[in-house]
């Protein structure tokens, strides 16, 4: 379904990306392992094209994305919830997750049947949907921005560094909705990178290593003695 062939990626005329290979099939639960700086948030940011590619392709369904401008790649059902969230903190939680669908003018009666989806995935957010997002602790917009990645993402899901800065009780309960949108949605696919291998050895169906900017598939074994700078 996404394939990404010998890409090249660069910002400000440093490389970050190098002839990287990476395969996402539907359904499917793929970890992208690597340390801070290895290049993990490049590779999403080009899928999404906020990067500057010079080498390489990616394509979904057989269609290249190269041609295809950042606003309109959600149209192909591709969510991104960034390391950062970047949620509007003047808007209520609804409002935010709400924001993408009405962005590409998706019918009311749609974006309802899809908020009725991700509340039965995030009961959490449901309750507190009319609060402003200034207001979330850190897990709680952790799961604004899967909510909000999954109104449009309704192929692909790429999740930047969920767990990250998490307590142990946030990460499980963040792990916990994770496992509720893979038994509730088995058609879509998770692209999930993280610095830690053992968050998700209960997810991963497939594993790649990444290292300055060159991806390699992988073990979580192997990869957990990357991630540490033991291989």
């Amino acid at each position: 379904m996404l394939e990404i062939k010998g890409l090249s990626a660069e910002i400000e005329g440093v490389q970050v990306l190098r002839r990287a290979n990476l395969s996402l099939a539907e359904g499917a639960t793929v970890a992208l392992i690597g340390r801070n700086g290895a290049g993990k948030t490049s590779l999403l940011r080009a899928i999404m094209g906020f990067m500057k590619v010079t080498e390489g392709a990616i394509s979904f369904d057989g269609r290249p994305l190269d041609g295809v401008k950042a606003h309109l790649r959600p149209r192909f059902g591709i969510g991104y919830a960034p390391e950062d969230r970047r949620l509007f903190s003047s808007f209520s939680i609804e409002e935010n997750i709400r924001l993408p669908a009405e962005v590409m003018k998706l019918p009311a009666a749609e974006i309802a049947r899809r908020l009725e989806g991700i509340y039965a995935v995030l009961p959490e957010l449901a309750e507190l949907r009319h609060r402003p997002a200034a207001g979330l602790s850190g897990g709680q917009g952790k799961m604004a921005a899967l909510a909000r990645a999954l109104m449009v993402g309704s192929r692909v899901i790429l999740l930047d560094e969920p767990f990250q800065g998490l307590a142990p009780v946030l990460a499980n309960r963040y792990a916990a909705a994770l496992r509720t949108l893979r038994d509730s949605h088995p058609d879509i696919a998770l692209l999930i990178t993280e610095s830690n291998p053992s968050l998700l050895r209960s997810f991963a169906e497939k594993t790649y290593a990444i290292e300055r900017g060159a991806v390699s598939e992988a073990s979580l074994a192997a990869s957990s003695l990357a991630a540490a700078g033991l291989h």
